[in-house]
């Protein structure tokens, strides 16, 4: 039975390498591919328009703990967004495509959201790829570093970083406008 199942072994071993070459492809693994590429760093400079106010916000509170309210860090709340990319900081500025994806206040003693946000381009070459965000933004510094941890399309295995700054905040709504400094390695 052992001798069987050797023979059955090896001839599954025979057909699987035999098969690419019957049709004429050429069969390259994924690791070897990955290994012979060439990074590209690609920076990208634009403006985040998160609106919570008005008739049409672009970000609204999906949930929130008990005590929410009564934070100062509004800790618990938990938003969700489809704000404009624009090329200015202007919002009539052109757009460049749309961040999308979920930001949740997560600290007690200070302004820090996590985000986890596609920023997915829809203008120029970049238009139909997008990058991923995941970390902890503490809003009210003057500069917070991200991390970038993958992206489709042009920016297909993403990594890097993106440097935000706030251009303009209403502290009263929390409408606010924040420039992004991307570098991504893909």
């Amino acid at each position: 039975m052992a001798k069987l199942g050797g023979i059955f072994l090896l001839l599954t071993v025979v057909v699987a390498a035999a098969v690419p070459q019957a049709q004429g492809l050429h069969v390259e693994s994924w690791a070897t591919r990955l290994k012979a590429k060439k990074e590209t760093v690609t920076n990208l400079q634009f403006y985040f328009h998160d609106t919570l106010s008005g008739k049409n916000p672009s970000a609204v509170r999906v949930a929130q703990a008990a005590g929410t309210n009564k934070s100062a860090t509004l800790f618990g709340a938990v938003m969700m967004a489809d704000d404009p990319l624009t090329e200015g900081p202007d919002p009539n500025s052109k757009l460049l495509g749309r961040a999308q994806g979920i930001y949740a206040s997560a600290c007690q003693e200070e302004l820090g959201l996590l985000m986890a946000m596609s920023f997915s381009f829809t203008d120029g070459m970049y238009n139909g790829s997008s990058i991923s965000i995941l970390g902890k933004n503490q809003a009210l510094n003057a500069v917070r570093e991200l991390p970038i941890v993958g992206g489709t399309g042009l920016f297909r295995l993403a990594q890097g970083y993106a440097l935000a700054h706030t251009h303009w905040m209403d502290f009263t709504t929390g409408d606010a406008i924040v420039g992004y400094n991307v570098t991504v390695v893909h």
